[in-house]
């Protein structure tokens, strides 16, 4: 199996590769080029957040908590008002993820669970595309498809490490086919993975414009609801 390290580097050299063709071949502005190398990079440590070793856990938790109110700042801001209320919910965003999520997931992951899968995959690069704030499509699209090019750089070595030879004779180990799997042993992991990827594709689908986008509350009704929460009132 693949090391923490190894994972690191490759999908990191992908990430280069992919920030310089759309920079150089696509007319991506270079800002985005490395802001698109840099989200693969680091997706191509997301699926060992499962493991039991805990330093995966560690590290993904720490820039999982940062990454995620970089990319929502937009959002944030646009939610918030102004820059205060924006930054309050960016603080608010970090501490659910860094603490609330990482507690989360060393009590109900498993170590090759449904964090290694393809559905995990389309999560992750469906999230970014909709957290992602631009107004043009063509932006979103790369930097959820970073995601999901680090993501399958981990599923892929995890495969080819999955395989030993002796002699000239190739063996599979224990873990062959786990990581580029679409179900996993667990029901109950299996129903939620499942669900959530419908979830989030029926909103992908309508912020893209191919169905009807689902009914959101707006900025406004957010705000208001925000300023009515005990001692938050003057915000």
């Amino acid at each position: 199996m693949a090391g923490f390290e190894q994972h690191l580097r490759v999908s990191t050299g992908i990430g280069v590769v992919t920030g310089a063709v759309a920079t150089f071949g696509f007319g991506f502005t270079p800002a985005q080029g490395i802001l698109a190398a840099y989200l693969c990079g680091v997706s191509g440590m997301l699926p060992d957040i499962d493991s039991t070793s805990g330093k995966p856990l560690r590290e993904m938790s720490n820039l999982t908590a940062a990454i995620v109110p970089m990319t929502m700042m937009e959002r944030l801001k646009e939610w918030g008002g102004d820059f205060d209320t924006a930054l309050l919910l960016a603080i608010l965003v970090y501490m659910c993820v860094r603490f609330a999520g990482s507690w989360i997931l060393s009590k109900l992951s498993v170590h090759r669970g449904m964090f290694h899968s393809i559905p995990a995959l389309a999560i992750a690069a469906l999230a970014v595309f909709l957290g992602w704030k631009s107004d043009e499509m063509s932006v979103r699209i790369l930097m959820a498809g970073s995601v999901g090019l680090g993501f399958l750089s981990h599923l892929i070595l995890d495969e080819i490490y999955a395989v030993q030879w002796n002699g000239l004779a190739p063996e599979l180990n224990q873990f062959a086919g786990s990581a580029t799997k679409f179900f996993g042993k667990s029901t109950i992991a299996n129903l939620f993975t499942w669900s959530l990827l419908g979830g989030l594709t029926w909103l992908s689908l309508g912020r893209a414009g191919v169905v009807e986008e689902p009914t959101v509350p707006k900025p406004a009704e957010f705000r208001e609801a925000l300023r009515s929460l005990p001692g938050v009132e003057r915000l």
